[in-house]
């Protein structure tokens, strides 16, 4: 296993990160399933572990804590607030009144006193990033975070909370975690060139495209991975995004195959070369899924493999943008577009 800086804050993680999403009912896994993933993954090496308070309504995080107890001190533990949480409408976004109480219920769920970053799930258009930061500073003086950071935020978000943070002397987001793969390149045009100038570690979520480039895709087969159970539109090779994203998958199959990789090496290699990202978030749901991908931790792909991936699918292009979840809301809203 592979060690990074976490951004500039002297933090070694593992260039593999364990994504704990599956755990709970979205991935039907078990108490007992998540205890044995997070088993084999801190054996493998990875010492980051990945969560979110929205994931399966808090039942993620309550595995993870109690996947982690007794060996707190071994593992990065990160966790993830502002998606929805309930009806309440207060009960979402980056408020300080929602963020102080809603980290105490992370931590009652992770049982722990303190996690290590603390992210910022989506950008709130509502909220102001003062507002934001100065609550996320006042909980790394308390002791309860140590770190914290930002996830799908678009380039322009992430500038203006650093500007803020400077402006108003606070504590900074030392981290993003944006949506990176093969498949889904747009953060190379803006985000990650952001990333690089103010030294924030990068977290890229999705590396295997929901199941795309895990080989649980291909041409002419029915479709396996878990995603197409409750996301069918994702896979829908109706639908032109998708059926662009099968022929882009059926080229790098080649691409793999002729480089003795698996799709998943392939996958995993492409994210962890870019010089600004950290590390990759891997998701499994099982045993199996953990140790296909754990055997691409190593892996580094030649400048000729690369150039063929380039080939494929173009730098800085999104073959499915409207999935990256960092769209501006006038974009979706044409009230916010019109006078």
């Amino acid at each position: 296993m592979q060690y990074r800086t976490l951004g500039r804050t002297g933090v070694q993680v593992s260039v593999l990160v364990l994504g704990a999403m599956n755990f709970g009912k979205i991935g039907r896994t078990t108490q007992d399933d998540a205890t044995a993933i997070v088993d084999a993954a801190l054996e493998a090496g990875i010492n980051l572990i990945d969560t979110a308070d929205v994931y399966s309504n808090g039942q993620s995080e309550e595995m993870v804590g109690k996947a982690i107890a007794g060996r707190r001190d071994d593992i990065v533990l990160a966790t993830k607030a502002n998606m929805p949480m309930g009806d309440d409408r207060n009960r979402r976004g980056s408020s300080r009144r929602w963020l102080v109480t809603e980290l105490d219920n992370s931590l009652r769920r992770l049982d722990v006193d303190h996690v290590d970053l603390y992210q910022i799930h989506r950008w709130d258009p509502t909220t102001s990033d003062e507002e934001t930061l100065s609550a996320l500073t006042d909980l790394q003086r308390a002791g309860k975070i140590r770190y914290f950071g930002s996830s799908t935020f678009p380039a322009y978000r992430l500038v203006q909370a650093q500007w803020a943070a400077r402006d108003s002397h606070l504590s900074r987001y030392v981290t993003e975690q944006p949506s990176y793969s093969i498949l889904q390149r747009g953060i190379e045009t803006h985000v990650l060139p952001v990333t690089e100038h103010y030294g924030l570690g990068v977290l890229v979520w999705s590396p295997l495209a929901s199941g795309w480039l895990s080989g649980a895709v291909r041409e002419g087969r029915a479709v396996t991975t878990n995603r197409s159970a409750f996301m069918p539109q994702r896979f829908d090779t109706a639908i032109a995004s998708n059926r662009a994203r099968l022929d882009a998958v059926e080229q790098l199959a080649k691409v793999a195959e002729q480089a003795g990789l698996t799709m998943i090496q392939l996958a995993l290699g492409f994210v962890t070369a870019h010089p600004a990202v950290t590390s990759a978030i891997i998701g499994p749901r099982t045993l199996d899924h953990l140790n296909s991908q754990v055997a691409a931790a190593d892996t580094v792909l030649s400048a000729d493999v690369l150039d063929a991936i380039d080939a494929i699918v173009a730098p800085g292009v999104d073959l499915a943008a409207h999935e990256k979840n960092d769209t501006p809301p006038a974009l979706l809203d044409p009230s916010l577009r019109r006078r």
